[in-house]
């Protein structure tokens, strides 16, 4: 069912918008009925179907990213932000904004903007890496990525104190999230980045189970625990920071999706739980991708007020369902 909604979203995303286009016209495109010079066609190729496959590769990221993390801290209310992995994108984005360090560059350009979101996530899980080799509380390890996050906020925050308007009106739109904009050379940076680390997270399905049953367990089973413990960290980040260099900071669906499929499959074994996040996260992904743009059309809606808005019922949903069951 998850496979057949996502794909039905993704044909709704291309479909649906200012412009309606029927399934036949985009088979028609897709296959190469339709001529490349065509209007719709050049909605579909260069507009709508890059942004849509960028919403279910992004969704997923986060999904799968906070599935791992709650699973590795045993917290229900960690997600991937909550290391500090999007204040850091955002304080090294608000040196090129704001404060104009434009690193040789003539002037912002959008790849210039991706390598200071980048370099800032990877910062903070540098840090947050090399705590966790010292560090055996999970406890202590998670205010550290808290601390690390309200440090680069206030970075930040001093940082828009003395920019100009426009900057922090520029500063403020990123900050929102959103997958407009998206062509087929970020997506495939993007998808580069993250597809090998959702194909990576599978493979650690069983040492995860084994830890979520204590670190002597997993470590009387034959699992190197520090091991685990830093790869889960390191995809993670990685997952998080390539949405957040190309979209900017969205939250909610890295917390809310992994509950959303615990609740759906009464499982808590990442076998199943891990493929289910990725297909969730790209489901609700692209659901409020499509809600930001038609709403309010013409005027687009922040994306991470969209998952918030549509997530959050549905977990309290899910959850007094699951309660009423029992």
């Amino acid at each position: 069912m998850l496979i057949v909604g996502t794909a039905a979203v993704f044909l709704l995303n291309v479909g649906a918008g200012s412009t309606d286009i029927s399934v036949r016209d985009i088979l028609r495109i897709v296959f190469g009925g339709l001529s490349p010079d065509d209007s719709a066609s050049m909605i579909i190729r260069r507009i709508r179907a890059p942004r849509a496959c960028a919403s279910l590769v992004g969704g997923a990221a986060l999904s799968v990213a906070g599935l791992l993390l709650q699973t590795f801290f045993a917290n229900p209310i960690v997600e991937p932000y909550i290391l500090g992995i999007s204040s850091g994108s955002s304080l090294f984005v608000a040196a090129v904004v704001l404060g104009g360090f434009t690193a040789g560059f003539g002037y912002i350009t959008p790849l210039l903007i991706f390598s200071a979101a980048f370099a800032g996530a990877l910062s903070v899980t540098a840090v947050v890496i090399l705590a966790a080799r010292r560090v055996r509380s999970m406890l202590t390890l998670l205010i550290i990525g808290i601390m690390s996050g309200y440090l680069c906020g206030a970075a930040t925050s001093i940082l828009s104190a003395f920019a100009e308007r426009e900057a922090v009106a520029n500063f403020a739109m990123w900050t929102m999230g959103t997958f407009a904009g998206f062509t087929w050379k970020h997506l495939r940076i993007m998808a580069a980045i993250a597809v090998p680390m959702l194909l990576f997270s599978v493979c650690l399905a069983k040492p995860l189970n084994a830890l979520a049953l204590g670190d002597s367990y997993a470590a009387s089973m034959g699992v190197n625990v520090k091991g685990v413990r830093g790869a889960i960290i390191f995809i993670s980040s990685i997952l998080t920071a390539a949405v957040t260099a190309f979209a900017g900071p969205i939250s909610f669906i890295g917390l809310a999706v992994p509950h959303m499929c615990r609740i759906i499959f009464f499982t808590s074994d990442c076998r199943i739980l891990i493929p289910a996040a990725a297909l969730g996260g790209a489901f609700v992904s692209g659901i409020c991708d499509f809600a930001t743009r038609n709403i309010m059309a013409p005027r687009e809606l922040p994306l991470a007020a969209i998952t918030a808005l549509i997530g959050a019922p549905i977990v309290v949903w899910l959850l007094a369902a699951r309660r009423h069951s029992l």
